[in-house]
């Protein structure tokens, strides 16, 4: 019982004293920094358009804003949009924007499969909103 006593004394010393080298195979490396961040939204409705997606989403102030994504950005490798399907769950659909060095650099659309879900939601026939999605080269949210 001593020698078990001591044994978990001697390793918390070392543990404490000796920065806990000896307790992981590879030394954490705090300076690595990724040279992006992201900001996260709550969507609230998505509609697709031949052109792209129209996302409404929640804002700080507890209000709604809306954005426009083109479909192009979907349909490369490395571009500058994906979609993430959702699976079985509770998980809410969400955009989020991704920056590098203060620029835009790319959108992740978390969504619903099954168009059922109470986000996705169908554009009136007679709404004529193809010049929204003319010339963007990023996307403009607000805060």
């Amino acid at each position: 019982m001593k020698k078990a006593f001591c044994g978990i004394i001697l390793f918390l010393v070392l543990a404490v004293f000796g920065q806990g080298d000896f307790l992981y195979a590879q030394k954490p490396q705090l300076d690595s920094e990724s040279d992006y961040y992201y900001f996260n939204y709550t969507i609230e409705k998505i509609y697709s358009h031949r052109l792209g997606y129209i996302v409404v989403y929640r804002i700080a102030s507890n209000k709604l804003a809306r954005t426009y994504i083109p479909i192009d950005w979907f349909n490369t490798i490395g571009g500058k949009g994906e979609i993430v399907y959702l699976g079985v769950g509770n998980e809410w659909p969400s955009i989020i924007v991704y920056h590098k060095d203060r620029e835009f650099s790319h959108v992740r659309l978390r969504l619903r499969r099954e168009r059922s879900h109470q986000t996705w939601d169908i554009i009136p026939l007679n709404a004529n909103i193809d010049d929204y999605f003319k010339d963007i080269e990023e996307i403009k949210m607000e805060y």
